[in-house]
């Protein structure tokens, strides 16, 4: 397929938008943001302001309608996703979609069927397929450098209670808007957390890994608006995976300790920004640096290459979906016992 211009909307014109997914396609050459739409006219003035967009509206399905589009980024809160992600694709519109894909599987499954059947893009914004050490990990896992897997622990620990209305706004916090704290609604996020950063972890085991989880036991302080949880998944190879994750530790600073244990080799990321470590038995260690690390397109350069023909997605709906049905376990799992 070959598309001189690619026009957009977005559905959602809000901060995390502002932060990313717009910036990166100010710089895509070929990509025109035609349209943005949220239900609020205050922020949606200014963000139109910031980013020369004429067009506006308040609701989406006029935007939809009423707009030449060729593909809409949706950014909305993660209960939202399939809705919105549905009605753009069934009026033929190529779709980028902010993480979590969906809050149900089913729903996942069924965007994922709706994009095929359309013969459309529906690219789902997980990080771990745009970040540099997740590739250079999977290019690790899969050339053999750590020998056969037998073990991945996860562990992420920040502070975010500020975005789920825990807490006050920083002052210096980034983007043109801030933040709609949609995160402290279980009915709008759909959970904690776990929905909302850990979809990005989880993303990173079956990435990096190739692994496929089967089964899932889940610990949480809250399964409406969890900041704190402990996962165990098993996978059908049988490798035992582990997620501890916390979203409102007392430290100042972001730590995560992610480990991949094979039967030759053992593979640290940590950071940020990142830094792999791999150490193998009787070898000097290798430590690679952020800087150092495979060069990976954004979401927004993935998705307009995508819709141009010129290759396949990186951040698959059958990856976004895989990431659901195991979020949707591990609720019912903290919930159910």
């Amino acid at each position: 397929m070959s598309v001189d211009l690619i026009r957009i909307g977005v559905i959602g014109a809000g901060w995390f938008v502002s932060r990313r997914h717009l910036p990166d396609l100010q710089r895509c050459p070929g990509a025109r943001l035609a349209a943005l739409c949220r239900r609020d006219p205050e922020p949606l003035a200014r963000m139109a302001e910031h980013f020369g967009v004429s067009a506006t509206y308040t609701d989406y399905r006029r935007m939809l309608d009423e707009e030449p589009l060729d593909a809409v980024i949706i950014a909305t809160p993660h209960s939202l996703h399939f809705e919105h992600a549905g009605a753009a694709l069934e009026r033929g519109l190529h779709v980028l979609l902010e993480k979590p894909m969906a809050v149900r599987a089913e729903d996942a499954r069924t965007l994922t069927r709706l994009a095929a059947e359309k013969g459309k893009q529906l690219v789902v914004a997980l990080n771990p397929p745009y970040w540099g050490h997740c590739q250079l990990l999977r290019e690790w896992v899969a050339g053999g450098r750590l020998g056969s897997l037998e073990s991945v622990d996860i562990h992420w620990f920040g502070s975010a209670p500020h975005v789920f209305g825990r807490a006050p706004l920083p002052a210096n916090l980034p983007g043109v808007v801030p933040p709609t704290l949609f995160r402290g609604d279980p009915g709008l996020g759909g959970g904690g957390f776990l929905m909302d950063t850990g979809s990005h972890l989880i993303s990173e085991i079956l990435w990096a890994t190739g692994l496929r989880v089967t089964r899932v036991r889940a610990a949480m302080d809250d399964p409406d608006t969890d900041m704190c949880a402990a996962l165990l998944m098993e996978t059908e190879s049988g490798v035992p995976c582990t997620l501890t994750l916390r979203g409102d530790s007392a430290h100042p600073q972001r730590r995560l300790h992610n480990v991949y244990y094979g039967s030759k080799a053992t593979a640290y990321a940590e950071g940020m920004p990142f830094r792999l470590t791999l150490r193998d038995a009787g070898e000097p260690e290798e430590v690679v640096a952020e800087a150092q690390m495979p060069a990976v397109p954004t979401p927004a350069a993935d998705f307009l290459a995508a819709v141009r023909g010129e290759s396949a997605p990186r951040g698959t709906a059958e990856h976004g979906a895989a990431v659901v049905a195991i979020l949707e376990a591990a609720y019912r799992s903290a919930r159910s016992g």
